[in-house]
């Protein structure tokens, strides 16, 4: 089984919804963030990657027909060379509506003590943050400046033959096109809201805390 996609848009840029989607289209398992949770070989396998070690990645991807979310998408050059047919999907979305969801939903799990178990991959994600993005989380500038330079780069890189930059409210339409797939009958899947994302990682609503504003009622899922 070989990747199909490879998705290099960050977190918060619809990435969940993006997965279900292409499992449904692709009938085997999407790489996603989630899918390091309880997974000791693929955290193992991030961490040499994080670390600058050399990576099998046909062999560290082998159940999956696409990847898309972090970590992936730090790697989107590496991925997109290992698998030169794949389509590079950029999931996108307005700079400040993503920084605002990140920093609701994600970023505050940079700024909690993990469990034992889990301490080696954090402390492998902030690694990554720095090296390959910003770890400046609380600096809207920087971070957008990051999100942007990131995208940047993924449109300037990709042969446009390749690449698809794509938002949530595209739907199938155009990813089913570029696979030659049809399009399902079904609306686009609808999921990861900030609330959920919150509540997946134990932290307490939005309105119970002061540090971020909140982007629930914007229609938006990511």
């Amino acid at each position: 089984m070989e990747l199909r996609v490879v998705g290099a848009g960050v977190g918060r840029t619809g990435t969940h919804s993006l997965k279900i989607a292409l499992e449904s289209l692709l009938g085997g398992p999407c790489h996603h963030m989630v899918e390091m949770r309880g997974n000791p070989g693929q955290v193992a396998g991030w961490i040499d990657a994080i670390d600058g070690k050399p990576v099998n990645w046909p062999s560290l991807l082998a159940r999956y027909r696409a990847i898309v979310d972090w970590p992936g998408a730090a790697f989107w050059r590496e991925l997109s060379a290992a698998f030169p047919d794949a389509l590079v999907v950029l999931s996108v979305r307005d700079p400040e509506a993503w920084y605002r969801s990140a920093s609701n939903s994600i970023f505050p799990v940079m700024d909690t003590v993990p469990p034992p178990e889990r301490a080696a991959w954090m402390n492998a994600l902030r690694k990554l943050l720095h090296d390959r993005f910003s770890y400046r989380l609380d600096d809207p500038t920087a971070m957008m400046d990051a999100f942007q330079r990131h995208n940047d780069a993924v449109r300037r890189e990709v042969p446009a033959a390749r690449l698809l930059e794509w938002r949530p409210e595209d739907g199938w339409e155009p990813i089913c096109e570029r696979l030659k797939l049809p399009v399902p009958q079904g609306p686009f899947p609808v999921t990861n809201t900030t609330s959920e994302t919150r509540a997946m990682f134990g932290l307490p609503p939005v309105g119970a805390v002061g540090r971020r504003a909140s982007d629930e009622g914007t229609g938006q899922v990511r």
